[in-house]
């Protein structure tokens, strides 16, 4: 059972030692299936993205990595805080130095991937958010976050590189 209530405030928040709060986000993802169950022929990538609780655009699951967390459960927490998926958090796509437009300072910002093996109908910020499976090439359209779209980019060359490898070993295991 996940807990329907998002966490709030800042007393748990962490900050790096140039007084930097830290944030951590996800990019869920998963393969399109086709209607038999299938994944589709050409593996075709979906990437979920949520507005924001302003309106202010469309983004990826982020918030504060919190003092008693693990940075990968911080990222699961907020995947499950604001867009209602559950998944593995799968190796650090980066860590990103941005400023906050609304408040002005400068945030340390980790994105994981997260592939998604849950999609729950009840989450906490169900009221304040909408969530979309889109395409990266849409994903990266939409979001207005600029290392957000970075930490994209590096998920779609981390599967390529994957998909690639698997394609090796298969050939070198038909080649038998």
């Amino acid at each position: 059972m996940a807990c329907l209530v998002s966490r709030s405030g800042r007393e748990l928040q962490r900050y790096d030692n140039q007084g930097r709060r830290q944030v951590v986000g996800c990019i869920p993802y998963r393969f399109k299936s086709c209607s038999d169950g299938s994944i589709a022929g050409d593996h075709k990538l979906e990437v979920l993205v949520i507005t924001s609780q302003k309106g202010q655009g469309m983004m990826f699951p982020k918030g504060g990595w919190e003092l008693d967390e693990s940075v990968e459960e911080a990222a699961s927490r907020e995947s499950l805080e604001e867009a209602g998926v559950l998944g593995h958090v799968e190796d650090e796509l980066g860590k990103w130095n941005f400023l906050s437009k609304r408040h002005g300072t400068f945030y340390e910002g980790y994105m994981f991937p997260l592939l998604v093996t849950e999609q729950l109908d009840l989450w906490p910020e169900k009221h304040v958010r909408q969530r979309i499976w889109m395409t990266v090439e849409e994903a990266r359209d939409v979001c207005r976050h600029w290392w957000m779209k970075e930490a994209l980019d590096k998920l779609v060359e981390r599967l390529m590189s994957l998909q690639q490898q698997k394609e090796q070993n298969d050939d070198v295991f038909n080649a038998f």
